[in-house]
């Protein structure tokens, strides 16, 4: 019994002292394993920098025609939708009858001045009653003046009529009877980033799309910028003027403008470099440095092509992790593939 006991143990021992000869070579190995990938140069450019926004186009100018008095019956109404007006042109005129009484009663009363200035030139009356007439017969030039402005409608704009809401012998009431559209030309009001507030100046091209036409290109310009910039969204509006004589363009339709900054020197690798961290915004490469994998942790900016602009974590020149991203970890040693 005991000689058996002392075999089975020297096997033992010798079975241990020969496994663990086998599992040092194997361990090393798969230390020294390195993964395969390829790599990119990270590459010093210049970076166009064009923003695009999205917008409405609206009219130039637009206007509600409108008449001072209430409850007055329409007589004319010369124009319909779609009607092309020019500014000053009569579009409409309401009920003359009020303007018709006090035109006669100012035609009396120059009558009546005519009649008694000579007798004021000879001494017949006082310049105090001359005057009081004198008066009346101006404030009553006024009131014609005013009812004949009221009475003739006349649009304050060139455009075309968009809404008529009455018809001839209707009663006007607060509803505008017409409405006036400037679309030529038309304008596009921009929310720009306020970081962007020194590079856009007036007179400056724009470049607009819309999706009802993919094929055209338009061109439209900086009018105007507001001074203020929005405390609550950090952005500062423009006011793009779109010519528009050929009238495809239309007030209401959705526009992209595309807004050329200026460029600047950029950092690029091919945007399959960037990753995103799982769960938070991190975006994240590799990059290699003596034959390991060091994750770098970058800030990104526009998109180029297939490649991306990196704003800070990359320098130019060098090599970026293209392939096996998902393989790779920080310090992982790697086999570049040529």
């Amino acid at each position: 019994m005991k000689k058996s006991a002392m075999i089975l143990a020297a096997a033992l021992l010798v079975s241990a002292c020969g496994g663990k000869g086998k599992t040092g070579p194997a361990t090393e190995e798969v230390a020294q394993e390195r993964i395969l990938t390829r790599t990119e140069t990270a590459a010093a450019a210049n970076v166009v920098l064009s923003e695009v926004f999205t917008s409405e186009i609206e009219p130039y100018k637009e206007n509600d025609i409108t008449p001072a008095a209430q409850g007055v019956h329409i007589d004319r109404i010369l124009v319909d939708v779609g009607s092309r007006v020019k500014q000053g042109q009569l579009l409409a005129t309401l009920d003359p009858t009020q303007y018709n009484q006090q035109l006669l009663q100012l035609r009396n009363l120059e009558a009546d001045y005519d009649r008694l200035l000579p007798v004021y030139e000879a001494g017949g009356i006082s310049k105090q009653q001359i005057d009081q007439q004198k008066t009346a017969l101006d404030v009553q030039r006024e009131v014609v003046a005013n009812l004949r402005r009221n009475i003739e409608i006349l649009s304050p704009l060139t455009g075309v009529v968009t809404a008529r809401n009455y018809d001839p012998g209707d009663l006007f009431s607060a509803q505008p009877i017409l409405h006036v559209m400037q679309i030529d030309p038309l304008k596009v009001i921009v929310n720009i980033s306020e970081q962007y507030f020194p590079a856009v100046r007036e007179g400056m091209k724009v470049a607009i799309a819309v999706d009802i036409f993919p094929d055209a290109a338009f061109t439209g310009r900086v009018a105007l910028i507001h001074p203020a910039l929005d405390a609550t969204t950090r952005t500062f509006t423009v006011e793009v003027e779109v010519p528009n004589a050929d009238r495809r363009l239309r007030p209401g339709m959705f526009a992209r403008t595309t807004f050329d900054m200026g460029e600047k020197q950029g950092v690029l690798v091919p945007d399959v470099a960037v990753q995103k961290q799982v769960g938070s915004a991190e975006r994240y490469l590799y990059v290699i440095e003596d034959g390991r994998a060091v994750r770098r942790s970058v800030k990104v900016g526009r998109q180029v092509g297939s490649s991306v602009d990196i704003l800070s974590g990359v320098e130019p020149g060098e090599q970026v992790a293209v392939t096996a991203l998902s393989r790779l970890y920080d310090g992982a040693p790697v086999e570049i593939k040529e």
